[in-house]
């Protein structure tokens, strides 16, 4: 996902439930949070590209999936957002993709992050409120829950294929900042489909903290 205007664009307010936003420098230094889900996108795509036709049916963190089942979810989450960022119903976007061919998995991929970038491609979409099926929130900050959904995603992926990438702290912290003020620890259970935070050394990786805060045992 390439071609964003490298902006330094972040948000002040962090409200899931505003309407406004300020633009300011953020957490990744002049970075577009645009670029940022972009560098989670790419790293997404190298893990995809290293899944093996044997590993599709095994298990991995997330109970309700095997692998063949999580790489149709983990598409459907650029796809969502992308949808809800040109104005379409969010649940029109089904939970898991299914009819990808196993070969198709990188190409199914790759066609999502083009969409998302197509969506955001007008920088008024960052301060746009959003309405997703469980909050609305501007895309500037939809685009944090929506890196941390990616990276997520990716960890499990990894984790089930015994892959080890090098993750991108500078994203993973990003991704952490927004989750921490927008999926507080409280919040979990009824129907919430995030379990309890795990706790994790403050000075732990940046993905292991991330991925804890999203009830994940790194």
């Amino acid at each position: 996902m390439t071609g964003f205007e490298e902006h330094a664009i972040g948000m002040t307010n962090t409200d899931p439930h505003s309407t406004t936003a300020t633009i300011h420098p953020g957490p990744l230094g002049a970075e577009d949070p645009r670029l940022a889900f972009a560098r989670a996108v790419a790293l997404g795509g190298r893990v995809i590209s290293a899944v093996r036709a044997d590993q599709l049916a095994d298990p991995t963190p997330c109970d309700e999936f095997d692998v063949r089942d999580l790489l149709g979810h983990l598409i459907i989450v650029p796809r969502r957002l992308a949808a809800v960022a040109r104005g379409e119903d969010a649940l029109s976007v089904p939970d898991v993709l299914d009819g990808i061919p196993d070969g198709g998995w990188l190409a199914a991929w790759e066609a999502a992050a083009h969409e998302v970038q197509a969506a955001f491609v007008d920088d008024a979409v960052l301060a746009r409120p959003l309405v997703f099926h469980f909050a609305t929130m501007p895309g500037a900050v939809a685009l944090g829950v929506y890196t941390s959904e990616v990276t997520v995603h990716t960890w499990d992926l990894a984790k089930a294929t015994g892959q080890h990438p090098t993750w991108d702290d500078a994203v993973a912290v990003w991704a952490l900042a927004t989750m921490q003020r927008t999926l507080v620890a409280e919040n979990r259970g009824d129907g919430i489909p995030f379990g309890p935070v795990v706790d994790v050394a403050q000075d732990a990786p940046a993905i292991d903290r991330l991925v804890a805060w999203n009830g994940r045992r790194p």
